[in-house]
């Protein structure tokens, strides 16, 4: 069901609407008596003595055209809890006739900043689905119709929405099959964001062979698609200052390569670009929102295939950083297109951090299910940062351990190290301490591995089973809390 938010005065509609008001946690109504006629305000009082009120949203039928929805907001909320009862309210109302509802903003529980904003929200992001390839759409529509004094400022309103563009669009490049969404098509489609002001440049394979991008390209080689290094560029701030990088995987589809995965779920490795996805989703969204930063976002795109030129268990490649890379197994592919990208966005925009973010290793599942990102970091201030500003979003990161002694479980006998270690154990974080090699002049890094948290089985708060945007509300936090 699509939602749109009307901040209009629609009062012809009123008898013909939902009425949605907030209450506090006691679902106390005195202070609605101006707001609603003496008749409603005595039927659901009545009604109210013999309701359950232990729930969050309690709903009265008035009559067969109204309904009164009542939203209980406890004394000390904290606005991520208010926007996930913005997506339990979608959840309540998507099989309701009248899809009509008057949200008063008049009255509000408690003095939480932009309340009604935020469950708008959490509304809207609870609303996207993919049905871009179903020939029976849902073409249901419900219309929040905000009247009242506490409506979020058209400022507020224009950074949810930027927030909400970014995190569909990431959605919707992770929701995309893979014969779809290959390298050569998301290089275009990326192009397009240059119409919201972000300079685009990218990298072909023959341009990436003129760098030196051997790991990256390796990866690719078994394909008939090409590879790609894009880079999307914000200047907010119009003059010189350190940029903030983002850079992510985006491999497209993941085989395995030569070393190929099983049969079962191959399916879901269309999702194996879904770093490559917040990047691009949190580029759009800055520059949507006019962010006062420099930002670039740097991302690796590649088709990983078995075939006749396709890398091999035993491979060395040359990186972009000079240092060789002995390929043990070639299904350990993200941190090969990574390497290369983090080495070419220190070099290149000389940043004040990196921040990168992969699905990169099924061992970060075992360790933090569905709950948190597994956080790998040189720099304690840059990873506070991200562990607060998860929790306020509830976009969650958890801090696991980097440290030289990892190191032997990676260094090769053949080369300067190898892609994965065969004794076995600290599988995701010897992954980032590979990818900690190719930050070369000791830049503040952060390596986020949201393997657990791009794709959702059964769905969550802010979304609906697939694709969950996981890392663009994150990131945007970040960037407003620590860096505007």
């Amino acid at each position: 069901m699509a939602i749109s938010i009307n901040y209009k005065n629609n009062s012809n509609k009123k008898n013909n609407s939902n009425i949605v008001l907030f209450v506090d946690e006691k679902f106390n109504i005195s202070k609605l008596k101006k707001h609603i006629s003496s008749s409603e305000y005595s039927f659901i009082s009545d009604l109210l003595k013999t309701t359950d009120l232990k729930k969050q949203i309690v709903i009265f039928d008035f009559s067969s055209k109204k309904k009164f929805i009542l939203i209980s907001i406890t004394k000390n909320i904290k606005s991520f809890e208010v926007e996930n009862l913005g997506g339990k309210f979608y959840d309540t109302i998507k099989e309701f006739k009248i899809n009509n509802y008057q949200l008063n903003s008049d009255i509000l529980p408690n003095n939480m900043e932009n309340l009604v904003g935020h469950f708008l929200h959490g509304l809207m992001l609870k609303s996207y689905s993919f049905e871009k390839y179903k020939t029976k759409k849902n073409k249901k529509n419900a219309t929040i119709f905000v009247t009242g004094k506490n409506k979020p400022s058209i400022i507020e309103q224009k950074k949810f929405k930027a927030i909400e563009e970014g995190s569909f669009y990431t959605r919707d490049l992770v929701s995309e099959p893979g014969n779809v969404l290959h390298p050569d098509e998301y290089a275009k489609r990326i192009n397009t964001l240059k119409k919201y002001g972000l300079k685009i440049t990218v990298y072909d394979e023959k341009k990436l062979k003129k760098l030196g991008m051997n790991t990256l390209l390796g990866v690719g080689q078994g394909s008939i698609r090409g590879s790609y290094l894009v880079t999307m560029e914000w200047n907010g701030l119009k003059n010189n200052s350190k940029p903030l990088a983002f850079v992510g995987k985006g491999v497209c589809f993941d085989t395995g390569g030569i070393s190929l995965k099983p049969a079962k779920f191959m399916e879901d490795m269309t999702y194996d670009m879904a770093g490559s996805a917040v990047v691009v989703g949190l580029m759009k969204s800055l520059a949507l929102r006019k962010a006062k930063i420099n930002a670039v976002g740097v991302v690796g795109l590649v088709e990983n295939m078995p075939g006749g030129n396709a890398l091999r268990p035993g491979d060395i490649l040359k990186s972009y950083s000079g240092k060789t890379v002995e390929v043990l197994n070639t299904d350990a592919e993200g941190r090969l297109v990574l390497a290369d990208a983090l080495t070419y966005t220190e070099k290149k925009f000389n940043p004040k951090f990196i921040i990168d973010l992969a699905t990169l290793t099924g061992a970060i599942i075992v360790s933090l299910g569905s709950e948190y990102a597994g956080l790998f970091s040189n720099n304690d201030k840059l990873s506070k940062e991200l562990i607060d500003v998860g929790e306020r979003v509830e976009e969650k990161v958890w801090r696991m351990p980097l440290s030289k002694n990892f190191d032997k479980l990676i260094d090769s006998k053949n080369a300067d190290m190898q892609n994965i270690n065969y004794v076995g154990g600290a599988g995701s974080t010897t992954a980032a301490q590979f990818l900690q090699r190719f930050i070369l002049n000791k830049t503040p890094w952060a390596h986020l591995d949201i393997a657990g948290m791009a794709f959702s089985k059964y769905g969550g708060a802010l979304n609906s089973s697939g694709a969950t945007g996981y890392g663009v509300r994150l990131l945007n936090k970040l960037v407003e809390d620590y860096y505007e």
